[in-house]
């Protein structure tokens, strides 16, 4: 404290000479409406420059997390490129491949809702770029939902966070299927019922897509069974399942196209004439 008391003294003409410019400085801005407006200008130019820097240092330090990112991204795509091998693949990425079935589109979500009864999400791609209804939505983690309207640059896409939503899935431990359906209540859970007393459930495992549409693919991540209960009736489970997704927070999607699909909805119809 002495030492600050001795600086001030030793200094008391210059630090005079510094406040009295200051203050004369700050008289000159206020009454001159010129040295304002360079001043304004000034301001915003390095707050600018220091608001740029500091997003540039939040960038690199978030680097790593967006390098996990796209690490669990190309591990999703290279995981189903492999499985092409397999006599049961059913998710065919490249175009290129002479037996594609499901052709991808990247988008972007631009709004998300999941706190009303029957949620949607707004993305980025339209029939412009090829993108019709009843085409399945997912991210890396599991599926989003399925989409039910379009204009020209954008789509609506029905979430699995809705009472609307009718999903068929299965245990990936076996071949029991049933119906994945939402009952309203949280965002990080969905049902799935009517799977049948026989089905070895057990909390943890798996829930995929089980295949028996033509919008989604068979495997595909749902979530994890968080508890279950046997129906009234006996004959039947209902399964809390945890998504994998975090369906408040949705940004980069992949939308499927089935190129089959038109062919086995008519087969479909045909059986039922």
């Amino acid at each position: 404290m002495q030492q600050i008391i001795n600086f001030v003294i030793r200094n008391k003409t210059f630090l005079l000479f510094l406040f009295l410019f200051c203050v004369g400085l700050a008289l000159t801005i206020q009454s001159h409406s010129y040295h304002r407006s360079k001043f304004i200008n000034s301001a915003n130019a390095l707050s600018g420059g220091v608001y740029g820097t500091m997003n540039s240092i939040d960038k690199y330090f978030n680097l790593e997390q967006e390098n996990e990112i796209l690490a669990e991204e190309n591990k999703y795509l290279r995981e189903q490129l492999f499985n092409l091998s397999n006599a049961e693949a059913s998710f065919v990425l490249d175009s290129s491949f002479s037996n594609e079935i499901y052709r991808v589109t990247i988008a972007e979500v631009y709004k998300n809702s999941y706190s009303s009864t029957n949620n949607y999400l707004t993305i980025n791609k339209g029939t412009t770029d090829s993108i019709n209804q009843d085409f399945g939505v997912i991210t890396s983690k599991g599926i989003v939902g399925i989409i039910d309207a379009t204009s020209n640059n954008y789509a609506r896409v029905l979430s699995i966070l809705s009472k609307k939503s009718r999903i068929n899935a299965k245990l990936k431990s076996s071949n029991h299927i049933g119906s994945l359906i939402w009952d309203g209540k949280s965002p990080e859970f969905v049902q799935l019922v009517d799977v049948s007393k026989f089905a070895p459930v057990k909390v943890g495992d798996t829930i995929v897509t089980g295949g028996q549409s033509s919008i989604f693919p068979k495997g595909i991540n749902i979530g994890a069974i968080d508890r279950f209960e046997t129906d009234i009736s006996g004959d039947t489970y209902t399964i809390q399942v945890r998504l994998f997704n975090d369906m408040t927070n949705i940004g980069k999607i992949y939308i499927l196209q089935n190129l089959d699909r038109d062919e086995i909805l008519t087969l479909q119809r045909s059986g039922n004439e």
